[in-house]
């Protein structure tokens, strides 16, 4: 869990990349730029961990020196609300990636729940809450007991993963951690987050369905969005492009008020920078809120 709240990429930015940097050099890389939080992707990942796990363990050690927490978003070829088959092999990819998680000492693995299908609402709910159960079980049988399981919010209308959703999930299954990624939460409603008081809202609603410890330790993706009224989100945008929303001065805003210490992590197309855009915007909110 963060200690304070903490700004990162998803995945290996790609100046790091151009650079020549390993993977085992990121967290090093992200002190430099006074960042404290990365999120390792393995979302082409299959049933096996696909990592090596000395480097897996590299990677812890060099996180630790440099006081950067790790996360882990898991592949995007789970589908837990699928048929039989389908099913099985979402819940080897996931326990691969909870495995390689446990490893490197990431303490969360952030996925995509799946398609609503063929499933009513209602039934994808159950077959999801049962799903995850399921999984945190098996984790549990193979000796993986530091990893949370992180169902995400997801930004298209076909996909399983609203609030409400999401809240339900964390309320019925131990060991699940809350993530918000607030640019699709934006894009499924349509542009829903304009203000701090939507924002806001949010917060209070998860405070009041999952408790203060869970929304004070939220897992958070952020980035701008581009959506369609008819399908949700589209695309993400960097921060400094304008006609897009969210905005994260109003987030910023609420971190301070509710004293939360969430884990950002960008999506945008300049990760890293734009995470450090985030942190900067953040500090600006505690100044200007604390001399009030």
């Amino acid at each position: 869990m963060a200690d304070r709240p903490r700004f990162g990429p998803a995945g290996v930015p790609h100046m790091f990349r151009l650079k020549g940097a390993k993977l085992v050099d990121v967290p090093k890389l992200l002190r430099i730029e006074e960042l404290d939080a990365f999120e390792y992707a393995a979302v082409r990942w299959g049933q096996v961990p696909q990592m090596k796990r000395e480097d897996a363990q590299a990677l812890r050690e060099e996180a630790k020196r440099n006081d950067v927490l790790l996360s882990l978003h898991g592949s995007y070829f789970i589908n837990l609300l699928g048929e039989k088959e389908v099913f099985e092999a979402s819940k080897r990819r996931l326990i691969a990636c909870a495995q390689a998680a446990e490893w490197m000492g990431a303490y969360v693995v952030v996925f995509h729940a799946g398609f609503y299908g063929k499933n009513g609402k209602t039934e994808a709910l159950k077959k999801c809450i049962s799903a995850v159960k399921e999984v945190s079980a098996d984790l549990k049988s193979i000796g993986i007991e530091n990893v949370k399981l992180g169902p995400e919010t997801m930004g298209r209308h076909s996909q399983f993963g609203s609030l409400d959703e999401i809240f339900a999930v964390c309320q019925e299954v131990e060991d699940t951690q809350l993530v918000i990624d607030w640019s699709h939460l934006h894009a499924r409603t349509g542009g829903g987050l304009r203000s701090a008081e939507d924002f806001r809202k949010v917060v209070v609603a998860a405070e009041e369905k999952l408790g203060t410890a869970a929304v004070k330790d939220m897992h958070c993706h952020f980035s701008k969005i581009e959506f369609t009224y008819k399908s949700g989100e589209r695309r993400h945008h960097i921060l400094d492009e304008p006609g897009y929303g969210p905005e994260f001065e109003k987030l910023a805003e609420v971190i301070v008020e509710f004293k939360l210490r969430p884990v950002m992590i960008c999506e945008t197309a300049v990760q890293d920078v734009d995470a450090a855009k985030m942190k900067k915007m953040l500090a600006k909110a505690q100044n200007k809120m604390g001399s009030q």
